[in-house]
């Protein structure tokens, strides 16, 4: 049984004891001037819609739908769908719930003439944390993963064009891309002058990561308790699965980014009903939609959450401020889509095929019948988190759980007390915590033509949030105990040293798995073409030029354009094919080709034109990853036939 304050629905917890002071299960009442809605507390939303500004963001909307029909992003459309958006969240709130109070209270702080800093106990908690997962994000962050793959290369062609001008709504290379991510690697490239670069797809990731901890931290505060809220982010942030993801450098942690907030400001909203919340859920739902495919799926994880409020509510005045709050969300959501929805009308074809290919037998015919699929595929992808996480090398170790040993006997322990409470309070947020696992993890479970792709943790990562949620509750339900038991003393204290223990256990696992495991196991899997860019960098760089030297393609072998990434010259492909070879015959000065110990044609047609060159083999430090170096001196270069000299 749980304590008094753990109660889902309790409107008035226990107090708490000296010793759990700003530990509370829920946060702390509204102050009168913050209450305006039906929820924990009982009071009824405030909604009064302002015509003028919703009649404005009706007519700003239609004129940016019309101008995004040219499929980019341009300073008019970009201007009439901000004021669109502005205007529908004027027409939704008081212009008053976004003051910011905050920024004044920092204002008026910094003009004091002393200061005052007040540290605890918890503060230094915070801190030794936040150094935790700042090392864990940012640690080898160029070294892990060690290498690029060919959806590298389609992402770095998409940022090239961000760069140049060509602000695309969906960018249609390789089956077609959001934005998002676009944006967010240019920036990245501009302001730490990374340029087109593995690095700079890194760093927007590892930011994005960040940016998903915070929000998790403040939606453990808003379930439970600041402790909680610690927790969680202790064991997302250190985890293998959210490490991969972030560090890998695709569009992959834009899903958790976005799930994190639109969950925060969903929950607080239903559990106290209020404009600013609901509208903000609506602006982190439309964002969400401009990130990464999986996110489709979250406006459904959004109406289950408000049916589950709905049936768990009572009276006729909170049924009401939650479906107002939902068509709030919904106008916000859409207005914010709004470029990518007025694309997917117009080109239906491209925005839908990447999920069509893995729904239907649009590209592979279904050897099994579809339900049998969604369930064998469901029960696989529900058993992930401590069984097997897939087979996909590039984000995963493959046939290892998603969890580490700690976090997952956790999430174990936290998911069976949050069902037994359920079962004894009916509190729809423990329900809506158990059911959102599944329902985030669909974008993987409906991968019905491909089920080996089923489970695989970039479509699988908006669980991250609730995964971590109901392990940190697990832990919150080890220290409980002692708490109750001793109510001072050291022995009180033992239940956070249990939990140090455990934290540290973790920590340990996962940083293996992660700067060990991962690392090693997909630079054995990867192409080294790091390693041949650097020696087309240093050739260009001294006697040769980027001209002059070439990748013999043989396939299934290194993307060439990755060479010419790590290069330095990312906009050149490298490639030729042995029957193209006589064309280098035009170029004048020192020459050099890669090619694979194994392309025998490649290496009689270089012998053949160039009888003079030299070659040697070039090692790797991994098994398979040897290539041959064929230099080709500026002095002996004769066209066959000539006489050498």
């Amino acid at each position: 049984p749980l304590p008094q304050g753990e109660r889902g629905e309790s409107p008035h917890p226990q107090p708490l004891s000296q010793g759990e002071r700003g530990e509370r299960p829920y946060p702390q009442p509204l102050s009168q001037g913050e209450r305006g809605g039906v929820g924990d507390e009982g009071e009824e939303l405030a909604f009064q819609l302002h015509l003028p500004a919703f009649a404005g963001a009706l007519v700003s909307a239609a004129l940016a739908f019309l101008t995004f029909g040219g499929g980019d992003f341009t300073p008019l459309n970009l201007t009439l769908w901000g004021v669109a958006i502005l205007l529908t969240v004027r027409a939704f709130s008081p212009l008053s719930l976004f003051r910011l109070e905050w920024l004044r209270g920092v204002i008026r702080r910094l003009q004091k003439p002393e200061w005052q800093v007040r540290i605890t106990r918890w503060t230094v908690l915070l801190f030794l944390i936040a150094l935790v997962l700042l090392f864990f994000r940012f640690y080898r962050l160029a070294e892990v993963p060690p290498e690029m793959v060919s959806d590298h290369a389609e992402k770095l062609l998409d940022v090239a064009e961000v760069l140049e001008g060509k602000w695309h709504i969906f960018y249609p290379r390789n089956t077609g891309r959001e934005a998002f991510q676009m944006f967010l690697t240019a920036a990245m490239a501009k302001l730490f002058g990374t340029g087109l670069s593995f690095l700079s797809l890194k760093l927007g990731t590892a930011l994005a990561g960040l940016l998903t901890l915070i929000y998790l931290y403040l939606l453990g505060k808003e379930i439970a308790n600041r402790r909680v809220g610690l927790f969680a982010v202790t064991l997302a942030g250190v985890s293998y699965w959210l490490n991969v993801i972030t560090r890998v450098g695709l569009r992959f942690s834009l899903y958790p980014l976005f799930v994190a907030p639109t969950l925060y400001y969903l929950i607080r909203a239903l559990r106290r009903p209020n404009a600013r919340d609901f509208i903000l859920c609506g602006l982190f739902l439309g964002l969400g939609l401009h990130g990464y495919s999986p996110f489709r799926l979250v406006p459904f994880v959004v109406v289950a959450a408000v049916g589950l409020a709905l049936i768990h509510r009572a009276t006729p005045a909170q049924r009401r401020a939650m479906l107002i709050g939902l068509m709030i969300v919904a106008v916000v959501s859409l207005i914010v889509f709004l470029p990518l929805l007025r694309y997917a009308l117009q080109n239906p074809e491209m925005f839908f095929y990447r999920g069509l290919t893995r729904l239907s037998d649009l590209e592979k015919p279904l050897d099994r019948p579809a339900l049998q699929i969604f369930f064998n595929n469901l029960w696989r992808a529900l058993i992930m988190f401590f069984w097997n996480n897939g087979s996909v090398w590039v984000v995963s170790i493959p046939g290892r759980p998603a969890l580490s040993v700690v976090s997952a006997a956790l999430f174990f322990i936290g998911g069976l007390l949050v069902l037994v409470r359920y079962l004894r309070r009916f509190a729809w947020q423990d329900l809506f915590l158990l059911v959102s696992i599944p329902l985030l993890l669909l974008p993987s479970v409906l991968s019905l033509a491909f089920p080996d792709e089923n489970p695989i943790l970039n479509r699988t990562s908006g669980a991250i949030i609730p995964v971590f949620l109901l392990a940190a509750l697990g832990i919150e339900a080890l220290i409980r105990p002692f708490e109750a038991a001793f109510q001072r003393g050291w022995r009180r204290s033992l239940g956070w040293l249990l939990a140090f223990c455990l934290l540290g256990l973790s920590i340990a696992q996962d940083y293996d798995l992660i700067f060990r495991q991962y690392y090693t196991q997909y630079a054995q899997s990867a192409w080294n073409t790091s390693q041949m860019g650097k020696i087309i960098q240093q050739f260009a760089s001294t006697i040769g030029t980027p001209d002059t030297a070439w990748v013999i393609a043989y396939p299934y072998w290194v993307d060439t354009r990755l060479v010419g990434m790590n290069a330095g010259f990312p906009l050149k492909d490298y490639a030729i094919w042995p029957d193209q070879l006589e064309l280098t015959l035009a170029y004048e000065g020192p020459k050099l080709f890669i090619v694979k110990p194994e392309d025998a044609a490649g290496l009689e047609a270089l012998q053949r034109l160039y009888p003079w060159g030299s070659w040697q083999e070039q090692r790797s430090p991994w098994e398979g990853k040897n290539f041959y170096l064929y230099f080709v001196p500026p002095a002996t270069t004769r066209i066959p036939g000539e006489a050498n000299p």
